[in-house]
């Protein structure tokens, strides 16, 4: 073999460093040498000094620093796996750009070296750049994490730390087509499938955190995780399927998107990969009762705040069932929960890539969180999720006014009013009321603009409502504000309690509620005093939801002055302590 680049002109046999002898001696000796021995001899000599030269060239060669490049160069063409010897050359030792492959395996390729052995090359994938690191470029499986690749060959090639996102404009995506090497591992599967909770009658729906090769192909609405094992909770099919909505609820669950996460035997046979993201994923449906107020907090963005505000926005959320308009009205929230845009499940055509994530969302009660080992193990309370709100919808207060701190300040009243059922018909008299007693009250109907009406409710320091989902706009609140409940006729204590009570009370709000008599409910126009509805209310209870839908929830109420005043007084009072 010959070095091109240590080539050097030869020398003809006999003539380096000899005495030359004067012309007249030379023809005295050729004289007396016969013409065939001359020319025998000269035939030998060169043959000797080419021998010489071969050997040199070959010395050489083995040791040319060009040559210790392209022989690793070689190895890294033929997707080789990294040798564990130090590199022949320095890693501070120019190496000659962009020299050519001669003999050897290469056919004669030319390939682009780099400028410096240590140093980023440019273009090139990082798993590419040392001679020391796994070797990506070439893999005939594109698209798949280094550490999965050619595992069935035994190949042991060292994981690269997880990638980092350079923007926050990449939708948590690192590279495309599978460019970032992950970790190898076991993938991992805990499903929380403790749905029952006594005392509340509203089962939760199972929720699985995923860790390890995740792929997400929406398009078959399928969760790929690479476990060979089969370990993890699957089916006799390697498959468990979620309907991933935040309410257990066998009327609206057939609504709500169903997704498989399937247990892949080996990355080779999961899809490939066409965005690898850096940061977790959070899949979950808004189906079911959303477009209510109370829905989208108890149903979504709480269990949402449950289950990924810990990541403090370095999380990619994918939705199913997906609503443009839904997303658009609580995009604040979502932007203050994610620093991406979100990925629309039901339409998008890619195989999306992480490293761990869960499939469906973490619930406690409605609009209650308390502490629990696997639901809530960070101990996150109301207080904390109204935080999150008021920070998301920049809302400037976060504590009422106090009576008597400024001088002729009037505590303010916000009266939602109601447009449909459980109307407050003498609203204008309770208004008036409440005025003469020193507050200053505005009367409003909460909207579709979450952000303009979040700022009239945390404006006040009392909101006063019947009972319904306008009485969740307390979570804008300032801590320690007050909110008045108006609860219908017909034994709504639970519901009144449980649905707004107590979650005011995790809140730090101070709470009233003011239950309305026979006398007070447009009811008593409607059906007879020996009616079911009057003689055992709780009857209706029994019959499910649908009969209080049809009798109780359909009434108005007009509340008692005389008996209702107190209650404005109380609320006075809660503003001083």
């Amino acid at each position: 073999m010959t070095s091109t680049a240590y080539s050097r002109q030869s020398k003809l046999p006999g003539g380096g460093g000899e005495r030359r002898l004067p012309p007249r001696l030379m023809r005295g000796l050729a004289s007396k040498i016969e013409p065939k021995k001359l020319g025998v001899g000269l035939i030998a000599g060169c043959c000797l000094a080419l021998l010489t030269y071969v050997s040199l060239a070959k010395l050489f060669a083995i040791y040319s620093p060009v040559f210790a490049s392209t022989a690793n160069t070689s190895a890294l063409m033929q997707n080789s796996p990294p040798t564990a010897s130090k590199p022949s050359v320095p890693e501070t030792e120019a190496i000659p750009p962009q020299e050519t492959l001669a003999g050897g395996g290469g056919g004669g390729n030319a390939v682009d070296l780099p400028e410096a052995a240590g140093s980023e090359e440019p273009g090139l994938p990082e798993a590419v750049t040392r001679n020391d690191m796994p070797v990506a470029a070439a893999s005939d499986e594109p698209g798949l994490p280094e550490a999965l690749r050619r595992k069935d060959d035994g190949e042991n090639a060292a994981a690269a730390s997880e990638p980092k996102p350079s923007s926050k404009e990449g939708e948590g995506e690192q590279k495309q087509n599978g460019g970032a090497a992950a970790a190898a591992g076991e993938g991992k599967m805990t499903c929380d499938e403790n749905g029952v909770d006594e005392g509340f009658p509203y089962a939760r729906p199972t929720v699985c955190e995923l860790s390890g090769d995740i792929r997400v192909s929406p398009k078959q609405k399928t969760v790929y995780l690479v476990n060979p094992s089969g370990a993890g909770g699957f089916d006799e099919g390697g498959e468990k399927r979620l309907r991933p909505y935040a309410r257990k609820d066998d009327f609206l669950l057939p609504g709500v998107t169903e997704v498989t996460v399937k247990s892949s035997p080996s990355a080779a046979v999961a899809p490939q990969c066409t965005k690898q993201h850096a940061v977790p994923a959070v899949l979950f449906s808004i189906a079911g009762y959303t477009d209510n107020f109370f829905h989208d907090m108890t149903d979504a963005m709480v269990p949402l705040f449950l289950t990924a505000s810990h990541l403090k926005g370095e999380v990619q959320l994918l939705i199913t069932n997906y609503k443009p308009w839904w997303v658009q009205k609580y995009t604040p929230l979502l932007r203050k929960l994610s620093n991406y845009p979100v990925i629309n499940f039901d339409e998008d055509a890619g195989v999306h890539c992480f490293r761990a994530g869960f499939v469906g969302l973490y619930r406690d009660r409605d609009l209650i969180l308390s502490p629990h080992p696997t639901r809530n193990p960070r101990n996150y309370t109301m207080v904390d999720f109204n935080r999150f709100v008021r920070g998301a919808l920049a809302l400037p207060r976060d504590r009422p006014a106090v009576l008597g701190e400024e001088p002729g300040m009037r505590p303010r009243m916000l009266i939602i009013s109601r447009a449909g059922t459980r109307k407050l018909l003498n609203l204008d008299e309770v208004a008036a009321a409440a005025a003469e007693l020193g507050f200053n009250v505005t009367v409003a109907e909460a909207g579709a603009d979450v952000p303009a009406f979040a700022a009239q409710v945390n404006a006040a320091d009392v909101l006063l409502a019947v009972h319904g989902a306008g009485l969740t706009n307390q979570i804008f609140l300032p801590t320690r504000g007050v909110v008045v409940q108006i609860v219908p006729w017909g034994k709504m204590d639970w519901m009144a309690t449980n649905f707004y009570g107590r979650p005011a009370r995790g809140m730090q709000l101070r709470y009233l509620e003011y239950y309305v008599g026979e006398e007070e409910t447009s009811l008593k126009d409607k059906y007879p005093r020996e009616h079911t509805v009057f003689r055992d209310p709780m009857a209706l209870h029994k019959q499910g939801w649908q009969a209080l839908a049809e009798i109780v929830m359909k009434q108005d109420v007009s509340v008692n002055l005389t008996r209702f005043r107190p209650f404005l007084l109380q609320a006075l009072d809660k503003l001083q302590e």
